[in-house]
């Protein structure tokens, strides 16, 4: 049986670091799943079908063994539908690690099935976020070593910046 791991996230954008995390995982998944999670009560850059859109393309080089979907509702119901055993989760700061543990062991509780698992990002991506780069783009801040090419011009575009 495939070794499933759903890697959930908003990804708008989808930076260096996020891309990073995919990639690490498929050393101990066999598939992995990047999940964009539908929230309509965050104000996002990019709709849903643009970042699922952008992410595959940004992957297309693993080929089969990465799919990129969206869910809305409970992770853990979304994981056990896509046939996973695990949620990855990257950890950038030690400030991430208190809110990220409460949420893994809200998981467990609900599903006991699902394991969490933590990577910590390189120490290159360690202060990327997807807010900070959003912010650093809208004010006119080069963007190049948080983004991919494809990304970043995806970002330039829709905030309409040369």
């Amino acid at each position: 049986m495939p070794r499933k791991g759903v890697f959930p996230g908003t990804f708008d954008p989808f930076t260096r670091g996020h891309n990073d995390i995919v990639r690490r995982s498929l050393k101990i998944f066999d598939e992995v799943i990047v999940a964009v999670l539908v929230n309509l009560d965050k104000k996002t850059l990019f709709s849903v079908g643009e970042r699922l859109d952008l992410i595959a393309r940004e992957l297309g080089d693993l080929g089969d063994r990465v799919k990129v979907a969206s869910f809305s509702g409970l992770l853990v119901d979304f994981a056990r539908q896509s046939g996973a055993t695990a949620i990855i989760r990257g950890l950038r700061a030690i400030s991430d690690y208190d809110y990220e543990a409460q949420m893994a062991l809200m998981n467990r509780s609900l599903c006991e099935e699902i394991e969490t698992i933590f990577l910590i990002s390189r120490e290159e991506n360690s202060y990327i976020s997807s807010s900070l780069v959003k912010q650093v783009a809208t004010l006119g801040g080069a963007v190049t070593n948080l983004l991919s090419p494809l990304m970043e011009q995806a970002v330039k575009d829709k905030l309409k910046l040369k």
